[in-house]
């Protein structure tokens, strides 16, 4: 029998961060085939028109987190999209005849964590949810290559010097942004480290963070979901300690970003078409490639993940009946690339 205390408790909520192609959905798979019984739902945002998380997520077929517990919100990153999309998605949740244990929330590579943790003040929701935790998982190598730094005597030189040059780098602020509002930070690809490189990635994020945070390191996300859950935060109520760049801000965009679809007929050869995402990427500045690919003679579709040049991809599940033999990769770049010459790149 259910107490009193139980049936009216709120809801945790674990909200997963981090920048694009840190680890995010490999990480919450990982979480979801390792339930322990505990019954979850999964809300998965992307930035673009169409959803691969929530496909790879689908893909786990676990008891614990069934299809229609894994709610998908495309086109729309969920910091900007609040009221419209995100507090909605949770009261369908918390209305089923069988409401989730733990929600967990998968944030686009390019939200900002903050306005969503406030988000868990709204009248609405207020008293039925809390946030368990912001989990930030960091890109480990591209950490390390110094691609989020930022060097500020540096720029202050630079600032002296010529006047006219464009100071502001968006991917560093969301990418500090989203470390400031951390209650547990995943160093995820740590195979890809030294242990030099290890020290000095973890010093960067103690030098952002201006509170006590654990950092733990993982690879492919592999971590016992007794680390991320269970946390008890109530971040809603902390807000103060999770200062960001926008604070003064009512709201902000993303034009600094672009997504489109590309559509790719079934392929040969797996490999062929990795060197050919590869060299696009490196070819126009691209951030992120993800998706699926039909290889021929297999009979289960190739998923494939990008960050960079750097790509990983496997065998993932079989076409389903009703689904064409094709392949649909998402890729996301900063404004103002060519994507027919991007297109043009992958197709061959």
């Amino acid at each position: 029998m259910t107490s009193p205390v139980a049936a009216t408790a709120k809801v945790p909520c674990t909200i997963v961060t981090g920048f694009l192609g840190a680890g995010k959905t490999s990480l919450l798979r990982h979480v979801l085939t390792h339930a322990d019984g505990r019954r979850l739902a999964v809300i998965v945002n992307e930035f673009g028109d169409v959803g691969i998380d929530g496909e790879i997520l689908k893909g786990c077929g676990v008891e614990a987190c069934p299809e229609d517990n894994i709610v998908e919100l495309a086109n729309g990153c969920l910091c900007c999209t609040v009221a419209d999309d995100f507090i909605p998605a949770l009261e369908g949740l918390l209305a089923k005849a069988e409401p989730p244990e733990h929600i967990l929330i998968e944030t686009s590579g390019l939200a900002l964590p903050k306005p969503l943790v406030k988000a868990f003040n709204w009248p609405a929701i207020a008293s039925r949810v809390t946030v368990d935790g912001v989990i930030t998982v960091v890109d480990g190598a591209a950490t390390a290559a110094g691609r989020f730094a930022d060097d500020l005597e540096a720029l202050a030189r630079q600032r002296a010097a010529d006047p006219s040059l464009e100071h502001d780098n968006p991917l560093e602020e969301v990418f500090e942004d989203q470390l400031l509002s951390a209650d547990l930070v995943i160093l995820n690809k740590a195979d890809l480290l030294t242990g030099d490189d290890e020290a000095r990635v973890r010093a960067e994020i103690a030098e952002t963070v201006p509170r006590a945070v654990k950092v733990v390191t993982t690879r492919e996300g592999v971590v016992d979901p007794k680390v991320l859950l269970g946390l008890g935060a109530a971040a809603e109520s902390d807000l103060d300690a999770r200062p960001s760049h926008h604070d003064a801000e009512g709201e902000h965009d993303h034009d600094d970003f672009d997504s489109f679809v590309v559509e790719i007929p079934e392929q040969g050869d797996a490999e062929a078409v990795i060197t050919r995402l590869k060299a696009a990427a490196e070819a126009h500045d691209i951030l992120r490639i993800k998706g699926f690919l039909a290889i021929a003679g297999k009979p289960l579709r190739l998923l494939v993940q990008g960050v960079g040049a750097r790509f990983q991809q496997q065998f993932e599940r079989p076409f389903a009946a009703t689904e064409a033999r094709g392949g649909r990769l998402v890729v996301i770049g900063q404004k103002g690339f060519d994507r027919d010459a991007v297109t043009a790149a992958i197709l061959g």
